[in-house]
Formats: C-alpha cells, structure tokens, sequence
C-alpha cells in the first residue's frame, strides 16, 4: 500500500469514529473483503481466529509474521480502511509491543487493536500497570510513524471470565484511554446497561461492541442508541460459514444425503464478482 492510500483510509477511519454508528464485519481471506466491500460496508476488520481457523491453527496460533502477511494481503485487496486484530501485539513486554505495532503500521493498516489477554491461564491479563505500558507503548510507536493509525484498546476481562469483568473493565478501559488508545473495546459486553456504563467512562471518545452468536442479539439502532460508535462481529461471519460447512459435511457423512449443499453460494454469483481479478 503506498503512503498516500493509507493516509487517505485513515482519514476516512477517524472521520467514522466522530458520530454516529458503523458495522465493521470481519472477513478472513480475499474473497470475503472483496465481497465485504461489494456490500458496501465502509470499512473491515480482520479476524485473528476467522484466519487462524483458515490455516488449521487455533485462535493466537498465528505466528507474527505469517499474521502480518495476512493483515497485508486483506489491505492490499480493498480500498476500505482494515483494521487489525492485532491480540496482544505477539509481546509481553512494552518494547516488543511497540516493534510489533510499528510493522504491523507498515502493512498499511488504518487502524490496529491491542489486548490485555495474557494468554497465562494463571493471570490471563497481565498486570494493570503493564498493561497500560503496553497501550503506552502501541501509541508511543503509531506516533512515530506520523500515520495517525487508530489504536483500540482492549480490555478481555469477559472473555478470560474475570470474576468482577465490569469493574475490571471499567477500570481498565479508562487507564487505557489516558494511555492513549483512540477507540476502547471491551468483548464479551451484553447488557445494555453495561455497555451505557462503558461508553460514559471513556467519553468522548468511541467505543467498539462485539456482536456475536454467544452473547447478544441487539440491532445497530439500539447499539447506537446506547452511545456505541463502532460494531464488530469477530469470528461470527467466519463461525457462520463454518457451521454450514460443519452441517453439510457431517449429513454427507452420517448419512449419504446432500440436502444442505442446496444452501450454499451461487457460483455465478461469485465468478462474476470476482472475474476482473482473474
């Protein structure tokens, strides 16, 4: 991506952020951002698990650098503004993060998030205070760059099933703010009443709602009106095609029918969609 592309993605990032509510659903290969963008959503995000899954790998089985071919290769296939899901920046320590984030800048993403999952069964967020080293560090680097990339922080107190997640999260979403993370994120969030309580924390600035299968099923005009800015959907689109897959395989399998096959794709639809790329 050149200089100037992701000066212009960017912009156009930050300016989605300003007001308002945005979906930005998460392809996982080519063919899914090109069709993403065919829809006419504004911008995308990757999805560490949709991709890792792709590969045979278990969601944080993706070393960096084959992450960062991905991350690229989604980048260079739309003219949309990508964000990355970046985990925890594949470092431990502030400085690792900050060389993580600055590469992760050059594949001309418009934005990246960076998470406080540990992945330590033990403690699986890391310590407060390094945590928010480690968003200090991500911003310290974005800055260097002079690119204005978006930084999410993450907060996964519900995901690592955090015995007090909205206190933990409450807390936490605000040092990062202060840290310097533009937009906060907390997934695994689902009451309304908690979600109000985690927008009016970090005020003004955005924040990012997961959307998926196992935890709620609020539209875009109620996430709005609870002062949410920005939706994704994780893995949900990647699980989604994966359960049909898991269905139909299965029904071939157990049974010798081919009835679930019906529901898939027309190929005309797709040929036709992606020829000028042939």
């Amino acid at each position: 991506m050149t200089l100037s592309k992701q000066t212009s993605a960017v912009a156009k990032f930050r300016t989605l952020h300003k007001s308002g509510c945005f979906v930005l659903p998460n392809p996982w290969d080519i063919g899914t951002t090109i069709y993403l963008q065919h829809l006419g959503f504004e911008a995308l995000a990757t999805t560490s698990a949709g991709f890792a899954f792709s590969r045979g790998k278990k969601d944080g089985g993706v070393p960096r650098d084959e992450m960062l071919a991905h991350i690229r290769e989604i980048v260079e296939a739309t003219t949309l503004p990508v964000n990355a899901d970046f985990l925890n920046g594949y470092a431990d320590k502030p400085e690792g993060v900050a060389e993580s984030v600055k590469l992760c800048v050059e594949t001309g993403v418009a934005g990246l998030s960076i998470e406080d999952n540990s992945q330590n069964t033990a403690k699986p967020l890391y310590e407060k205070k390094l945590a928010v080293d480690r968003i200090r560090a991500a911003r310290t680097a974005i800055d260097a760059s002079k690119t204005g990339v978006v930084l999410t922080g993450r907060c996964e107190a519900w995901l690592v099933d955090d015995p007090n997640p909205l206190q933990t999260v409450l807390d936490r979403l605000a040092a990062y703010s202060e840290a310097g993370a533009d937009c906060l994120y907390a997934p695994g969030v689902s009451k309304p009443d908690e979600i109000s309580q985690i927008v009016k924390i970090v005020a003004p600035k955005p924040v990012n709602i997961l959307v998926s299968g196992f935890n709620h099923q609020l539209s875009l005009s109620q996430l709005a009106d609870l002062g949410v800015r920005r939706i994704s959907v994780g893995s949900g689109l990647a699980l989604a095609a994966w359960g049909i897959f898991l269905r139909a395989a299965k029904d071939i399998h157990a049974n010798g029918t081919f009835d679930l096959l019906a529901d898939g794709a027309a190929s005309s639809e797709l040929n036709k969609l992606f020829q000028k790329r042939s």
